[in-house]
C-alpha cells in the first residue's frame, strides 16, 4: 500500500463534463477518477464500468453531461488519520484505491494497493514502464549556475529522464560544530568541498525549474529536514533520499509525511537496517522505491553484487533500482536486465574537476551510450507471454523453412496419404510438424503439384469469395502469377499489382490475353537489384538518382498495363519514398531537408497518365536486409504539411500508422482525421504494438468500427485493399476473411 497526495490526474469536479473524466481515466491508467465539489469535498467515484452502464441505459449519448449524473456516490472511503492496517484491510480484488478524507470530508490523499508503479512528475516508474534514468548532477556543477544548466542540457540530450541535485542547510545539518571541527580529515575535506560548491535554495529552485523546461523530471536530495521543508514548499514532485540517510528514520518519516514519492538508496546499510526502514515507510503509507547501491567512490566491480537486487525486491515488495558508483556503465545495463526500474548515475563534463563525484561520473557521450544500451536491453527483454514470430522471423520462415507440399495433382474430395506429400522449401504452407495431422484429411479443393498445403486443408473447409458490399471501391493485392486466378474468384472493383524488381522486365501479355473487367493500382518495389532500397530522401546524390531511375521504370511499366485495365484512366502508384536510417531516429532538424529531397525527386519523374502516391510508414519498417528506423511520413502533421505544400496525395496504410501512433502515443482517430482528407487509396489491415503489422482484421488493436466511421467522414471516395500479410496464400483466403470481417465492421 502507498499514499499519494498527487491528486490532479485522479479527480474531477462534479460539474465537469463526462468527456473530461474520460480523458483523465485514459491518462492516469487507473481506469477511474474521484469526483469532488468545487471546494474539494469527496462526492463519489467514476470508473470505466460506471460509464459503460450509463451509456447503455440512455437512448441518446452525450459525454458533455456533468459527471454528477454518472458517478457512483457510495464509494468506500477512509479518514486520513486511520491506521495503515485499517486502510489496508479495505482493499480487495476489485478495490485497488481508497480515497482519504479529512474531518471536513475533503479529499486530501489516495491510498493505492499494490499496483507496481509510482509516478514521479510526469513519468510512471515500475512494472511495464521503461527504466527511469537519473542523471545525478549532484554538486558536479561546482557552484557554477551556468555549468549547472549546461549539465541539464547535456543530460536531456543524452536521453536522461531526470536531473537530480543535492540541497543542504549547513546550519541545521552540522549546527555550531561543523565537520571541519571533528578532527576527521575525510569529513573536513568533504565539508570544505560542499560549502564551497553549495547552491543557495533560490538558485536550486531556479535550476529545478530549468530542468523541467528541458523536459526532465527535476529531483533533489534533501540532506536534512529544513531542506526537505524548502523543497516541499517549492513543489518538488518527489524526493531522493541518499544512502547516508537510509537509517535516518526522522527524515524518512518527514519525507513520507509529504505524501510525495520517494526514491531511497540503501548503500552503507546492513540488511536489518534496510528492513527497519522499509517497515517504517510502509507503516507511513509512503510511495517509495529502493535503490541497491555500493557507496564507495569508485565501487570495485567485485563489490557491486547486483544479485542482491533479487533479495532487495523481496524485502521491499515494490519497485527496485540501482545507483551506480563504479567506473563505466556495464553494471547499470545488467541491473536493468535483472529488473531494476530506476538507474541513477553521476554525470559530469570533466572527470578531472575537483570533487569525489566527478571521478565516478559518466561523460555526456558515455551517458547517452548507456541510455541507448538500456533501451536496447529493455526491447530485448520483451515479455514472458507465449512465443510469437517477429516480422523478420516471418520473412525468413517463408524463405528458409520447409512446408508440406503436394507431390502430385490432387482433386477435391481426395483423402490425403503419406505418398501425396513432399517436404520442401519454401516454408509457405503447413510446417513439416503437421504431417500426421494432414494425413487422412479430405481435400475441399483441387491442389496442384508442388504447391503447399494449408491449415484449411486439415479442417476440410474453406471460405468462398463473393461479392462484398462497401461504400467505396475495393480490391485485392495481386502478383502477375496469381492475377487471373484471383480476379476470377470474386467481382473486385480493382486490383493492386505488387511489383518485384524482376516484374519490371516481364511482359503482361504472358499473363493476360485480354483486358480485365476491373480497375488498376500498382505498388512499386522497395527493393531493387543489388540490395538497392528505394530512397528518394537519400543525401547521397548517386543513390537518390538510382532511386529516381527505378521509379521511372515503375511508371513506364504501369503505362504498359493500362490497356489491360481500361476502367482506370489514371492508376495510382504506391511508393515507399524512403527516409529511413539504420541505427536510430534522426532529429527534428534533419527531417525538413529530407522531405524537400523527396519532393525534388518526385518532380524529376514524368508521371503523365499515372499518379504517384506515398505510403504512410511505420516507425520500424522491415526491409530485406534488416529492420530500420523510419523518419518520414510517420507523423500526421508532417504528412499533412507535405501534401499541402507539394500538392500530393497519399496511400494511408492504417497498419503502419497504428504502429506509429503507438510509438508516438497518438490516437489513430486523430491520425485519421489529419491525413484522411489527403488519402487517395487505403491499405486496411490490423496491427499491434510498434512492430507487428499486416495482421488479420480483428487480431490486433485497431477498432475497425471507429476507423470505418472516421474514413467515411474524411476520405469517402478513397479506394482500399486488405493488405493482409501472406493473404494471397490458399487462393487468397486471407483476403476473403479480411473482407468478410471488414464488411461487418464498416456496416455498424
Amino acid at each position: 500500500m502507498r499514499f499519494s497526495r498527487n491528486l490532479e490526474q485522479h479527480i474531477v469536479v462534479e460539474t465537469d463534463p463526462v468527456r473530461t473524466a474520460l480523458v483523465k481515466i485514459n491518462q492516469n491508467k487507473s481506469r477511474q477518477v474521484f469526483v469532488v465539489t468545487a471546494s474539494g469535498m469527496l462526492k463519489g467515484l467514476l470508473t470505466d464500468g460506471d460509464f459503460r452502464r450509463w451509456i447503455v441505459s440512455l437512448p441518446e449519448i452525450s459525454i458533455d453531461r456533468p459527471v454528477l449524473e454518472v458517478m457512483n456516490s457510495s464509494c468506500i472511503r477512509a479518514s486520513v488519520g486511520d491506521s495503515a492496517s485499517y486502510i489496508e484491510s479495505l482493499f480487495s480484488q476489485k478495490i485497488t484505491s481508497i480515497p482519504l478524507v479529512d474531518d471536513s470530508e475533503r479529499l486530501v490523499a489516495i491510498a493505492w494497493g499494490d499496483v507496481g508503479t509510482m509516478r514521479m512528475g510526469e513519468r510512471d516508474i515500475g512494472e511495464g514502464c521503461p527504466a527511469f534514468v537519473i542523471a545525478e548532477i549532484g554538486n558536479n556543477h561546482n557552484g557554477d549556475m551556468d555549468l549547472a544548466k549546461h549539465l541539464v542540457d547535456l543530460a536531456a540530450q543524452a536521453g536522461a529522464d531526470c536531473a537530480k541535485f543535492q540541497l543542504r542547510d549547513f546550519a541545521s545539518l552540522y549546527g555550531k560544530v561543523g565537520a571541519n571541527k571533528t578532527g576527521d580529515l575525510g569529513a573536513e575535506y568533504t565539508d570544505d568541498l560542499l560549502r564551497k560548491y553549495q547552491l543557495a535554495p533560490d538558485q536550486m529552485f531556479e535550476l529545478l525549474d530549468y530542468s523541467r523546461e528541458q523536459g526532465l523530471v527535476p529531483l533533489c536530495t534533501p540532506w536534512e529536514e529544513e531542506s526537505l521543508r524548502q523543497l516541499d514548499a517549492y513543489g518538488a514532485p518527489g524526493f531522493k533520499i541518499s544512502s547516508a540517510d537510509m537509517t535516518n528514520h526522522t527524515l524518512l518519516a518527514a519525507a513520507a509525511q509529504t505524501g510525495k514519492p520517494l526514491i531511497v538508496s540503501t548503500g552503507m546499510s546492513f540488511e536489518y537496517e534496510v528492513k527497519d526502514s522499509v517497515g517504517l515507510l510502509k507503516n507511513k503509507g509512503a510511495d517509495f522505491a529502493l535503490l541497491h547501491c555500493n557507496s564507495a567512490y569508485p565501487a570495485p566491480m567485485q563489490d557491486v553484487n547486483l544479485s542482491y537486487l533479487t533479495r532487495l525486491k523481496e524485502i521491499s515488495g515494490g519497485i527496485i533500482g540501482y545507483s551506480g558508483h563504479e567506473r563505466g556503465y556495464e553494471a547499470c545495463i545488467a541491473a536493468v536486465a535483472m529488473g531494476a526500474k530506476i538507474i541513477e548515475k553521476h554525470f559530469t563534463v570533466d572527470r578531472t574537476l575537483e570533487g569525489n563525484d566527478h571521478r565516478v561520473s559518466l561523460l555526456p557521450q558515455e551517458f547517452g551510450d548507456m541510455v541507448k544500451a538500456i533501451r536496447n536491453v529493455e526491447d530485448a527483454l520483451g515479455n514472458n507471454e507465449a512465443r510469437k514470430l517477429s516480422q523478420g522471423e516471418r520473412l525468413n520462415r517463408e524463405v528458409l523453412a520447409k512446408s508440406l507440399m503436394a507431390k502430385r495433382e490432387l482433386k477435391a474430395g481426395h483423402v490425403i496419404t503419406r505418398g501425396d506429400i513432399d517436404i520442401k522449401s519454401p516454408g509457405q504452407g503447413l510446417q513439416p510438424s503437421r504431417l500426421e495431422d494432414l494425413i487422412g484429411a479430405t481435400l475441399a479443393r483441387d491442389v496442384e503439384t508442388g504447391t503447399p498445403f494449408f491449415e484449411a486443408d486439415i479442417a476440410g473447409q474453406g471460405i468462398a469469395p463473393r461479392a462484398y458490399a462497401f461504400d467505396r471501391p475495393w480490391g485485392i493485392p495481386v502478383r502477375y502469377h496469381d492475377l487471373a486466378t484471383l480476379v476470377a474468384a470474386a467481382p473486385v472493383d480493382f486490383v493492386e499489382i505488387h511489383f518485384s524488381y524482376r516484374d519490371l522486365d516481364l511482359d503482361i501479355n504472358d499473363y493476360a490475353s485480354e483486358p480485365f473487367d476491373c480497375g488498376l493500382a500498382v505498388h512499386a518495389p522497395e527493393l531493387f537489384e543489388g540490395d538497392h532500397i528505394m530512397d528518394l530522401a537519400s543525401p547521397d546524390e548517386a543513390y537518390r538518382a538510382r532511386s529516381i531511375d527505378e521509379l521511372r521504370r515503375v511508371v513506364d511499366q504501369t503505362r504498359k498495363l493500362k490497356p489491360f485495365f481500361p476502367k482506370t484512366e489514371c492508376p495510382v502508384i504506391v511508393i515507399n519514398a524512403g527516409g529511413f536510417s539504420a541505427d536510430t531516429f534522426l532529429t527534428n532538424e534533419d527531417r525538413p531537408e529530407m522531405y524537400s529531397r523527396v519532393a525534388d525527386a518526385l518532380a524529376a519523374v514524368d508521371a503523365d497518365g499515372v499518379e504517384i502516391i506515398i505510403q504512410t510508414m511505420p516507425p520500424f519498417p522491415w526491409h530485406f536486409g534488416g529492420q530500420r528506423y523510419h523518419n518520414l511520413f510517420v507523423r500526421p502533421d508532417e504528412i499533412k504539411d507535405f501534401c499541402e505544400r507539394y500538392g500530393t496525395r497519399l496511400c494511408y496504410d492504417v497498419s503502419h500508422s497504428k504502429l506509429a501512433c503507438n510509438q508516438l502515443q497518438l490516437s489513430l482517430q486523430t491520425f485519421t482525421e489529419t491525413v484522411g482528407p489527403y488519402s487517395a487509396h487505403l491499405h486496411i489491415v490490423d496491427a499491434r504494438g510498434t512492430r507487428d503489422e499486416g495482421l488479420q482484421i480483428g487480431e490486433g488493436e485497431i477498432d475497425f468500427v471507429a476507423l470505418g466511421r472516421a474514413l467515411s467522414a474524411t476520405c469517402p471516395e478513397a479506394t482500399f485493399i486488405p493488405e493482409i500479410w501472406q493473404g494471397h496464400k490458399n487462393a487468397g483466403r486471407g483476403f476473403w476473411v479480411a473482407l468478410d470481417r471488414l464488411e461487418k465492421a464498416f456496416a455498424l
